[in-house]
């Protein structure tokens, strides 16, 4: 009993294999990923691709869905891109944001006079406003990562949070 899974390929998209990588390439840019797993097969077509196993072990079968997925991700960040709409909440402090190259210095965050840093991932535009941050790119993995550094920046440690609420938080992911 085979289990597969399969993987419209959009207009406009080619996927190719370079050894165990998945090269996607698009309008928007193109992604590469490693897709090596042990007993699991990926065949490209024209139309689709197919992730299979022979195997019906639970963990084998969890990573066929696992890679259909990430290429699925793949075909959709070259064509559409990926959005992450961030909002900046403050009660007394208003919060100051600077892009510095890769990292987003956070300053007079609660009062303090440190400032906080988060990491843009390599591949991800960031636009800061006066109270919203907008992260872009064609890779979901680094758009989600830069977006959670930003979070985890703004996190409230030895107060409650049911009072003081102030932080960068995602709002919206197109």
């Amino acid at each position: 009993m085979a289990i597969e899974a399969t993987v419209q390929i959009p207009d406009g998209v080619t996927v190719s294999m370079v050894g165990t990588r998945v090269v996607v390439a698009g309008p928007k840019g193109t992604l590469e990923r490693d897709m090596r797993f042990p007993a699991i097969t990926i065949a490209i077509t024209d139309e689709q691709v197919t992730v299979s196993t022979g195997l019906t072990r639970k963990r084998v079968v969890a990573m066929v869905g696992t890679l259909a997925s990430h290429i699925r991700n793949m075909c959709h960040g070259v064509t559409e891109g990926y959005e992450y709409r961030m909002k900046v909440v403050f009660s007394h402090f208003p919060i100051q944001l600077k892009l510095q190259g890769s990292i987003l210095v956070i300053d007079n965050f609660l009062g303090e006079k440190q400032a906080r840093f988060a990491r843009i991932e390599p591949g991800v535009t960031a636009l800061v406003g006066n109270d919203a941050v907008t992260l872009s790119g064609i890779d979901k993995e680094k758009v989600g990562n830069s977006a959670a550094n930003i979070e985890h920046a703004t996190r409230i440690r030895k107060r409650d949070p049911r009072v003081f609420q102030d932080g960068i938080y995602i709002v919206e992911r197109a």
